[in-house]
């Protein structure tokens, strides 16, 4: 059953140094404020698991939490390149980095394998591409047992950590989270262990349109994060802050800049105001 404490305590207690760790949320309740005390607690040789690394993956990366990368796509959105991630992985600053490549649909049908208890899950999507070759270990050619089809088996992704933002969670810790929902719901199920935050904390959750609620025995970990997705968003409760990712890109481009961010932004400030 979900636990409801601090983000520290969460962190402390669910996310140790050589985990696997997913942290979700497609453009929507990113939970940036999970990533930086994660980076203050300095944890060390993750493999981070993220569908669509952006800037919380950047900073994790930048500050040296990472030593792999499991990914489909990695940018800054409508800006450009990760910065902390390619010196990552040209030069070995601050750590080297290993990177594992899928497409959107492997990586969510991973996912989908995991959460349902199964090795591995079948799709189309990887035929006539180099990804057999380039990352054999978790990608193979597999014939359908009805039509003699080659398709492509894919094997179950089982982190150790899942990390998502939501809106909401009541006091028996289900939470309650809509709009862009992603795979927030399966990286949990998929998972061993899961920190959620939260805008807030509520006495009973109400229907919400298109709304998924995880049960609290699905959750290890909720922390009340007011604004924990900043800069993206978290809908009903705040908006994307645009020029955020438009400035990371000259505070990430250089070392220098980067490590200055790190110690002012992050390091020295207090839990739930990063």
């Amino acid at each position: 059953m979900a636990e409801i404490v601090s983000l520290a305590e969460a962190v402390e207690r669910a996310i140790h140094d050589g985990d696997t760790v997913a942290m979700e949320g497609f453009t929507h309740l990113i939970p940036f404020a999970a990533g930086h005390e994660v980076i203050r607690q300095r944890r060390r040789d993750l493999t981070l698991i993220r569908m669509t690394p952006d800037l919380i993956y950047d900073q994790l990366i930048g500050a040296g939490c990472a030593r792999k990368l499991i990914f489909s796509w990695g940018g800054n959105p409508g800006v450009g390149s990760l910065h902390r991630f390619r010196d990552a992985v040209e030069h070995s600053w601050p750590v080297p980095l290993e990177i594992e490549e899928h497409s959107h649909a492997g990586m969510a049908n991973r996912y989908v394998a995991g959460a349902s208890g199964l090795p591995f899950a079948v799709l189309r999507g990887y035929n006539g591409t180099d990804l057999y070759g380039l990352e054999g270990p978790t990608i193979k050619p597999i014939t359908c047992p009805f039509t003699g089809e080659t398709l492509t088996a894919v094997s179950a992704l089982r982190p150790d950590v899942a990390v998502i933002h939501a809106q909401r969670a009541d006091q028996s810790g289900n939470v309650q989270l809509w709009g862009i929902t992603g795979v927030q719901k399966e990286v949990v199920l998929a998972s061993a262990r899961s920190v959620v935050t939260v805008e807030e904390i509520v006495d009973e959750l109400d229907a919400r349109p298109g709304a998924v609620v995880l049960p609290g025995w699905t959750v290890s970990f909720v922390a009340r994060a007011p604004g924990g997705a900043h800069p993206s968003y978290a809908l009903g409760y705040s908006a994307r802050d645009n020029d955020y990712y438009v400035a990371w890109d000259a505070i990430a481009r250089e070392r220098g800049t980067f490590t200055r961010w790190l110690d002012e932004q992050v390091y020295a400030v207090p839990v739930g105001q990063s």
